[in-house]
């Protein structure tokens, strides 16, 4: 594991203290048996039909063709993904990071299949409407490494939302001076990171897909908010591509994803 890797079963208060100091912590969330379910989840997801009942499917151009890249609004149309965020250790790990009880916020799986685009240097904050205290995280579906676009943060830039780009993400200048760090997610582990964490993720240069789960998690206190979030992003989306490249999918509320239009 990279160096800073947090073990789940370590008490929640390491985690949080190192989550408080970096910006970010890495943590074992779910075993074999129970990573090879969530695959086959991933799987069911991925094949679902892109007119259903209320789900949000993107999709790609790769050098090898047409791919799905992201699928949303997930969890009212999926019991055992549901069950996944909403209840046991994953609210409480973003409850223990957040210092107050959590709720799920908003769902989505990147899939970035072979030849699969990156995402460019961005914090989350500004993409995430109506509240001030959220925690997301990626849950490593497949193994994340340099090759296949893992993700890269900056420990210890989390403390206020940095200078961006006409699209919403970090500007080039502000980029340039920044340390970043290659972060390898094994299959069943977490990576959490605070809102305004510094992060991107490059293309995915192997035969291998590096597919993860990025749940979202707010302070219970601000309210349970999931449902405002989609209706707004669906209601942005319908509006136009503002911040978005003309050449480039829409697949946020900020212009991150460096992915090509079908």
């Amino acid at each position: 594991m990279a160096e800073g890797t947090i073990d789940r079963q370590d008490d929640l208060d390491a985690v949080a203290a190192s989550f408080r100091e970096r910006g970010w912590a890495l943590t074992r969330t779910l075993g074999p048996d129970d990573t090879a379910r969530l695959q086959g989840w991933v799987d069911e997801v991925a094949a679902w039909p892109d007119d259903g009942g209320g789900w949000m499917h993107h999709r790609e151009m790769t050098d090898h063709g047409p791919a799905l890249c992201r699928s949303e609004n997930i969890i009212p149309f999926h019991d055992g993904l549901r069950a996944l965020l909403t209840e046991g250790s994953m609210v409480e790990v973003a409850g223990a990071l957040l210092g107050q009880p959590a709720v799920l916020y908003k769902e989505k799986v990147n899939y970035k299949l072979p030849g699969g685009a990156g995402y460019s240097p961005h914090q989350d904050a500004p993409a995430y409407p109506f509240i001030d205290q959220h925690v997301s995280c990626m849950v490593a579906v497949d193994d994340a490494t340099e090759e296949n676009g893992c993700l890269e943060v900056v420990t210890g830039a989390h403390a206020e939302v940095l200078p961006t780009d006409p699209t919403g993400c970090i500007a080039p200048e502000v980029v340039e001076a920044l340390t970043w760090e290659v972060v390898p997610v094994p299959a069943g582990h977490t990576l959490w990171f605070h809102s305004r964490t510094p992060h991107r993720s490059g293309a995915n240069r192997s035969g291998r897909s590096r597919r993860a789960l990025y749940p979202t998690y707010n302070a219970a206190a601000e309210g349970d908010l999931r449902t405002a979030y989609y209706e707004e992003k669906q209601a942005r989306f319908a509006a136009g591509r503002e911040g978005t490249a003309a050449d480039r999918v829409q697949v946020s509320l900020i212009g991150d994803f460096q992915g090509r239009e079908v």
